[in-house]
């Protein structure tokens, strides 16, 4: 775990080169996002390190989805642009499973029972090339 302030990086860098599978958590919420993923944004340094230091699995936990009602344009928006900017860092977007989840509601984080009713109409799971190149499936994080 790697909160966003500075101060933290030490420990992100620590914990992160021994890690074989990193969780990208984005604040889905207007304004957070893009302050995350802006060119000196602690999302896109902490991508551009986990993947520096080895980390190749990566997956991308689309936090706080309840302020942004759930909305399936929103979490697609994220989808596209966090894409672009980790396939700049190294990652394989095929690769990296996405998935909507609210923190605060326990949402989406361990059982699909879980996902607020919004999403349910359209969130169906997360789907990735796997590292045997197979296509792999799941729901939550």
């Amino acid at each position: 775990d790697a909160p966003g302030h500075r101060d933290f990086i030490k420990n992100m860098i620590t914990g992160t080169s021994q890690a074989d599978c990193a969780i990208l958590i984005i604040a889905s919420g207007t304004g957070e996002f893009e302050a995350g993923i802006s060119k000196d944004g602690q999302t896109r340094e902490h991508a551009l390190l986990a993947y520096t230091l080895g980390v190749k699995q990566l997956i991308v936990a689309c936090n706080k989805m309840d302020t942004a009602e759930w909305k399936q344009a929103r979490f697609e928006e994220i989808q596209k642009e966090t894409s672009t900017f980790i396939k700049k860092v190294g990652y394989n977007p095929k690769t990296v499973a996405f998935v909507p989840i609210s923190g605060f509601n326990g949402d989406n984080m361990i059982e699909g029972e879980s996902l607020d009713a919004r999403a349910k109409a359209w969130y169906k799971g997360w789907k990735k090339l796997g590292s045997d190149g197979k296509e792999v499936s799941g729901k939550t994080l």
